[in-house]
């Protein structure tokens, strides 16, 4: 059955699809988890004051080493450079967020595909989807980045935790990555070249306005790849944007429509979008991966206020990758 709550919120994205204004005063909070455990207490607060207040955040001293990002992008621009017929080799299926896609995600804010390429993975549904023969290390480096942001986000969670009145470790079990169940998805994204007479081009976005599905993402960008945009506060003028600059050693995130429900909306999933270059932009290529900490598909997300319904983490996602990607 199709549930209520997720057609309520691609009703709000619907209606997210205008160029709106800039407002460049507002500021996404820099978080720094440098000795985590000695300032467990300090940082719980101030990753709930920005997630209650703006529902964005950036974190510093986080533990992933940037030997470790700088290759990640490294591998991401090997796998984008193959030609497509070959990339086409490992295809995503709607809704199973594993393998290659491009121009294919379609947002209901805007109605035009995402300038963009991407390759997901998600652990338990690679089958036949690994690039053995052509990027020999891809797997297995690829792999071991994946559980270095997976011990990361379970680290943000678990404050979360603390301060729903949860166990420490609940999410990290709900996200269980030895489980067939799991559905956490690292993405590599390729933004596509942006031929200099497109430039602001009307109704074209890199990515459209958008909240994303999951409990928490993880962000990784690189310096002077600009575009994303917020709007802060799920029910913000939806003209007025703030954005985000790029930095090789913070994680941008944002807390995902999942978390948000769990939390009887406490904590916020607020809009975003990758906009086109505009005047004295860069245009190239941009590149960027996203964590997704998303629920195993088995678990129940019961919110501690009983403010909606329990519903396992498989129907939720469904309904929502269903209404985001294009069928056929």
């Amino acid at each position: 059955m199709t549930d209520t709550y997720a057609l309520a919120e691609l009703q709000k994205e619907s209606r997210m699809g205008g160029v709106g204004t800039e407002n460049a005063d507002r500021t996404i909070p820099r978080i720094d988890l440098s000795d985590f455990d000695e300032r467990r207490a300090e940082i719980t607060e101030q990753l709930w004051t920005a997630a209650t207040e703006i529902g964005f955040f950036q974190l510093v001293g986080h533990g992933i080493p940037q030997d470790q990002v700088d290759r990640a992008f490294a591998e991401s621009a090997r796998f984008f450079s193959l030609p497509d017929d070959v990339k086409g080799r490992y295809p995503l299926a709607s809704g199973t967020n594993a393998g290659w896609e491009k121009l294919s995600q379609t947002r209901p804010s805007v109605g035009t595909p995402d300038q963009k390429e991407s390759y997901q993975v998600t652990r338990p549904r690679m089958d036949d989807l690994w690039p053995d023969d052509e990027l020999p290390g891809f797997r297995d480096f690829v792999l071991g980045f994946e559980a270095q942001c997976w011990d990361l986000a379970m680290r943000v969670l678990s404050c979360f935790a603390d301060k729903l009145g949860f166990e420490r470790d609940f999410f990290a079990r709900a996200h269980d990555p030895a489980s067939a169940a799991y559905q956490s998805t690292l993405r590599l994204i390729h933004y596509l070249p942006l031929p200099a007479d497109q430039k602001e081009r009307p109704g074209v976005w890199r990515a459209g306005a958008h909240t994303d599905f999951d409990c928490l993402t993880l962000l990784f960008q690189r310096d002077g790849q600009g575009g994303l945009q917020v709007c802060p506060g799920r029910d913000a003028d939806a003209e007025e944007w703030t954005p985000v600059t790029p930095s090789d050693d913070a994680i941008t995130c944002n807390i995902g429509d999942m978390l948000m429900r769990w939390s009887d909306d406490q904590l916020l999933s607020n809009f975003h979008r990758v906009k086109l270059p505009g005047r004295g932009d860069y245009t190239g290529s941009r590149f960027s991966m996203p964590f997704f900490a998303q629920a195993n598909r088995d678990v129940v997300i019961e919110t501690p206020q009983g403010t909606y319904p329990p519903i396992t983490a498989h129907d939720y996602l469904q309904e929502r990758v269903r209404a985001n990607y294009r069928k056929g």
